[in-house]
């Protein structure tokens, strides 16, 4: 049988180009080598890579984190090459990356979110009427950028104000929002036509972490994953609802993973990520293989599922 010939495209240029790295090695290793022939292409280096070398791709999987490849760039330059890809499309990609624009979207479904403010460098903004507004704690973070880079939670206003200053070293929009004291929870979402929540994993960072932000995201032992969640058959059914209802109103394609915050019976919706980390400390693998899925049958899942579709498109 002739080999599926798996473009890993990783790297790039955002700020999470390392974490990009280790999830493009980590899904090189697990594919099936019966069944694949994986190359990593990494556009930091070897844009031209995809030029030289399109016509003898089957399919490409993108895990580019962040800027210039979660935000829908990269797919708009592979649909062009017409090139298959897993994940989701253009639009969907850059909906998900603007946290603003995809919780205007959540909230049109009728899904819960932060309150929330927007600024900008290029325009004034009031702190007295942000506090007004949304009280303390605040969390401030880039309004598109991804694995909690220039987040920060504010109890007050010199911490506000830092920041604000720190986020707009990595967006020209900050995005402020209420802070929702609760269980922190994610829900990995396959499919297309028909979509599975795998277990539902739930965020417990070690008591020196103020929230789940990059070093306890990617430090191993910095934080407890409790998958599948502990929650009431009810609860557990409400986050499953937003999670398909999250996916399907960004229109998502294949996988994604919608992060929560839990309070008083509610989810508040935080954002999706669209093209989740795949390293060994990574939460979707993680839930994958409560399901019963290892890695390598993930990896075969989701690039069947994009195939399937693009068959179909």
């Amino acid at each position: 049988m002739k080999k599926i010939k798996v473009a890993i495209i990783a790297g790039g240029y955002s700020a999470e180009r390392e974490v990009s790295l280790k999830s493009g090695w980590a899904v090189y290793n697990a594919l099936n080598r019966e069944k694949y022939d994986p190359e990593i292409w990494d556009i930091g280096k070897d844009l031209d890579l995809i030029f030289r070398k399109r016509d003898n791709i089957d399919i490409a999987f993108p895990l580019l984190h962040g800027r210039l490849g979660e935000d829908g760039c990269i797919q708009g330059f592979l649909k062009i090459l017409d090139i298959p890809f897993v994940g989701s499309d253009v639009l969907a990609s850059a909906m998900a990356m603007n946290k603003k624009i995809s919780k205007e979207i959540f909230k049109a479904r009728g899904l819960c979110v932060p309150r929330d403010v927007l600024i900008s460098k290029n325009r004034e903004f009031s702190l007295s009427g942000i506090m007004l507004e949304l009280g303390f704690p605040v969390v401030v973070k880039p309004v598109a950028e991804g694995s909690s880079f220039g987040i920060s939670i504010c109890h007050n206003e010199e911490e506000l104000r830092k920041g604000i200053e720190n986020a707009f070293e990595y967006d020209d929009e900050p995005l402020l929002e209420e802070y929702i004291k609760g269980r922190e929870v994610t829900a990995p979402v396959i499919g297309n036509d028909e979509l599975e929540v795998l277990p539902i994993v739930e965020i417990v960072p070690k008591p020196r972490y103020q929230f789940f932000d990059f070093e306890a995201k990617y430090t191993p032992g910095a934080t407890d994953e409790i998958c599948p969640a502990d929650l009431p058959a009810s609860l557990e059914e409400v986050v499953r609802r937003c999670a398909r209802v999250a996916f399907r109103a960004l229109g998502c394609k294949t996988w994604a993973r919608v992060d929560m915050i839990l309070n008083n019976n509610k989810a508040y919706i935080l954002e999706v990520n669209t093209i989740p980390g795949m390293t060994e400390n990574s939460l979707f693998p993680l839930s994958a293989r409560k399901a019963g899925i290892d890695f390598s049958g993930l990896l075969d899942r989701l690039i069947s599922i994009s195939l399937k579709a693009y068959v179909h498109s």
